[in-house]
């Protein structure tokens, strides 16, 4: 009884401030972690039957069937993009797990995954703007794979700076400087607007961690170095009165 009413106070606190206990299973994910110049890696955690519903993936949905992997890595792959993959099983159905690295994620709609989406990544006098328009799906109909009407898509992004302005979906930054955009998988398949927009600071989190880091140390040391002195000064102005005396 005392374990069931503690998990339904922390339940009820997670609620009340926003956040998750338990974070929701996506039919279709896709997290972007971006750097300052340009680069990225992108990671799309899928099941098939999205794959094949949304992106058009020429894959056999059915869950018996074996998974053609190099079909699934033909997918994914282009030229500039380094692709490692692996696989999993969730409520009856197979799910694709890529991860693709990139040296401009404004080339990100070359590859087939990514077609529906346009990318922008510039500098605006001192801050960073990233925009992802995404547009509708290009796939074809699944037959029944088990939906049952709540499944979810996402959109996240890991950014390496200050945010200064967001339009996520969610309405908060969550720890690390992640931002997410939800949709339920239906408005997804009927292609529902979704742009994301950020604004950043040019300068990364790191550097300012490492800059400010560096200056309290240097600030320490300069405290130290007047300690000393003025220990060392207080000491020969008592000796040179310890002299003086007859």
């Amino acid at each position: 009884m005392g374990l069931a009413l503690l998990l339904l106070f922390v339940s009820t606190s997670s609620i009340a401030c926003g956040s998750r206990i338990f974070p929701p299973e996506y039919e279709y994910e896709e997290e972007i972690y971006l750097s300052l110049d340009g680069s990225a890696t992108v990671n799309v955690n899928a099941s098939v039957a999205a794959l094949v519903a949304l992106r058009g993936a020429d894959l056999d949905v059915d869950p018996r069937a074996r998974l053609d992997r190099t079909r699934v890595r033909e997918f994914f792959a282009a030229r500039g993009a380094n692709v490692a993959l692996s696989f999993s099983r969730r409520d009856g159905r197979r799910f694709v797990h890529a991860r693709i690295g990139l040296d401009d994620v404004r080339q990100a709609s070359r590859l087939a995954p990514f077609a529906w989406s346009t990318y922008r990544f510039e500098r605006r006098d001192d801050l960073y703007e990233f925009r992802q328009t995404v547009g509708g799906p290009a796939g074809r109909p699944v037959r029944d794979v088990g939906w049952t009407g709540e499944e979810l898509v996402s959109f996240k992004m890991h950014l390496p700076s200050e945010i200064v302005f967001h339009n996520a979906t969610s309405g908060r930054v969550e720890r690390g400087n992640i931002l997410e955009w939800e949709q339920p998988l239906s408005a997804r398949l009927e292609g529902a607007p979704l742009e994301l927009e950020v604004h950043l600071e040019t300068e990364s989190i790191l550097t300012t961690t490492l800059l400010l880091f560096g200056s309290t140390i240097v600030a320490a040391a300069v405290a130290f170095a007047l300690v000393v002195w003025w220990i060392r000064r207080s000491g020969a102005r008592q000796e040179t009165v310890e002299g003086a005396r007859p």
